[in-house]
Order: structure tokens, then C-alpha cells, then sequence
């Protein structure tokens, strides 16, 4: 991946799923910190997620590469945060 520094408190979206924080490939966070890596592998970003509202809703720590600016020729969407069960079979 192409190495592009992001400017602090820049909107990001994320290019993979990250389940542990029911966050999906696509949403949108804002940049707000780096933090290195302590064994010398990569950088982790840390990103604040809000809700179509623009309250805060979590802070995260994700990888550099899960991570890519914002580009003109995409289209925002909105989706629930809520995790929805599978039904109980049988």
C-alpha cells in the first residue's frame, strides 16, 4: 500500500471488518492519533467512530494499513450499529 500520511482529525474509512468493534470495511472515523508499533511491526491508528448524529459512540486502535483517506468519488452511507441475532433454529 501506497504510504499516505493523513492529517490529524481527517475522516477515514476503513478498508476491512474489524468484528471485535462491530465496525465493517467502509464505515467512516476520524483520525485523531498514531501510536507505534512497541516491537517494531506497524503503526496502529487511533480513530474515533460517530453515529449519523455526530456523537461520539467509541475509540478504536486499528492497524496503518486498515485505514485510507477519504476520496472524492465516494458516496457516504448510514447502516445500525446494532448487531441483529440469528433466529433460533429448531
Amino acid at each position: 500500500m501506497k504510504d499516505t500520511t493523513i492529517p490529524l482529525y481527517s475522516r477515514v474509512s476503513l478498508n476491512q471488518d474489524f468484528p471485535e468493534y462491530n465496525l465493517r470495511q467502509g464505515d467512516i472515523a476520524t483520525f485523531i492519533d498514531t501510536v507505534p508499533d512497541p516491537e517494531d511491526g506497524e503503526d496502529g491508528y487511533i480513530l474515533e467512530v460517530f453515529n449519523a448524529l455526530g456523537e461520539s459512540i467509541d475509540v478504536v486502535t486499528v492497524p496503518k494499513s486498515a485505514v485510507a483517506p477519504l476520496r472524492s468519488d465516494e458516496i457516504l452511507t448510514v447502516r445500525s450499529q446494532l448487531v441483529r441475532k440469528q433466529p433460533e433454529v429448531g
